[in-house]
């Protein structure tokens, strides 16, 4: 009999993900097993919605609320630990966005505490991660987190998201659909059994994105909508879990991270920065390994990207005034050695990264190539 030396831990998936228009009434009988005082962590607009009120008039919850911001940054962490403390909280609770739901995943593993997660739009897969992501104060990506375990409970409540602006579900869209391009081109010559599972669920996720997304967005609420969402939140988060890190995020996310660094940038969501990773990504394989299923698939993005409203170029995401030196720093960071840029197949250095990003919508052949000989 043979032994595997060094076991592996997966962590695939929340315990339990509850789902349906009026989800967090219906999940309170479960929130009540994990603790009976919980600490709710949101934003400003969060702990204002009228449905949290089905959990806060529970008499049998001695509750307390708490704002996350600024961002999941080590200051916010070390003022909810306090708070947590001072409570006596034997539960998390986080409502929001993706940073509010890393914030409350982490604080939650800090104090080994379990945690659950009601996501507010679909803009990310957040709420079903075993992962956190640290900013600065000023919102600067700096790392990510490995928690010990997926959340205790996902509570995907549909008439709590459909209050979300609709910008956020595009974002979601962009963030989700880089599961494929990324995972594609990092694990698709895999022969690991999860990681060829990943990989085949990141071509559902974009088929099922490319054909419902545009009636999702035009109709809030309904049946495209919800099946939306749930790529966005639900089959987002299974692809990472199965596939891992390696399998997670690759060059689009890498070059978010790097532009959390510019200031300029903030006001754009992270899909939707990630979303212009994947061009940059698909450049970057066209202009170094010379790949016509790159350009074809850009192609086919950039009209997508039309359809739906996810940015196409550093215009798009409000940075048309951007200097070389700064998008070279950005650039710079995104290269770093630790970077998961370099899941790529080939190396890239910041001179090629900045003469992919500033040439995402490019078609002309002799401009590209005039293009990177100014920039390289």
């Amino acid at each position: 009999m043979t032994t595997n030396p060094t076991a592996i831990s997966l962590l695939v998936a929340p315990a339990r993900v509850m789902r349906g228009q009026n989800a967090l009434g219906d999940a309170i009988e479960y929130i009540l097993r994990l603790g009976q005082r919980p600490l709710i962590i949101g934003g400003e607009q969060s702990l204002k919605l009228s449905q949290l009120q089905v959990l806060l008039d529970r008499p049998e919850l001695e509750i307390d609320t708490v704002k996350y911001t600024p961002d999941c940054c080590e200051t916010s962490l070390d003022r909810l630990i306090q708070t947590a403390s001072a409570h006596q909280a034997d539960l998390i609770i986080g409502i929001g966005g993706g940073k509010c739901l890393d914030t409350a995943k982490l604080l939650a593993h800090r104090h080994e505490l379990p945690v659950v997660t009601i996501p507010t739009s679909g803009a990310t897969c957040a709420a079903w991660t075993a992962l956190s992501n640290i900013y600065s104060e000023s919102g600067a990506f700096l790392d990510d987190v490995s928690l010990a375990k997926c959340p205790d409970l996902l509570i995907l409540d549909y008439g709590i998201v459909a209050t979300a602006p609709a910008r956020t579900l595009v974002a979601g869209i962009g963030d989700a659909i880089a599961k494929w391009y990324e995972a594609s081109v990092s694990s698709g010559h895999s022969s690991q059994t999860l990681l060829i599972a990943a990989v085949q669920q990141a071509r559902v996720l974009r088929d099922i994105l490319f054909q419902k997304s545009a009636a999702a967005i035009a109709h809030c609420g309904g049946e495209d909508w919800q099946e939306v969402v749930d790529a966005t939140v639900l089959l987002a988060g299974v692809i990472g879990g199965l596939g891992g890190a390696q399998c997670r995020t690759v060059a689009a996310h890498a070059v978010h991270n790097g532009l959390t660094h510019l200031p300029g940038s903030h006001h754009a969501l992270h899909g939707e920065k990630v979303a212009y990773g994947i061009l940059v990504q698909l450049r970057l394989e066209e202009m170094l390994q010379g790949n016509q299923l790159a350009a074809t698939a850009r192609q086919q993005l950039l009209d997508f990207y039309t359809t739906i409203g996810l940015p196409k170029t550093l215009a798009d995401l409000g940075l048309s005034e951007i200097t070389i030196a700064q998008l070279h720093h950005a650039a710079t960071l995104a290269c770093k050695p630790d970077s998961d840029l370099h899941r790529l197949p080939f190396p890239v250095v910041p001179e090629q990264l900045v003469a992919a990003m500033v040439s995402t919508t490019i078609v002309e052949r002799m401009a590209e190539i005039d293009l990177i000989n100014d920039l390289v």
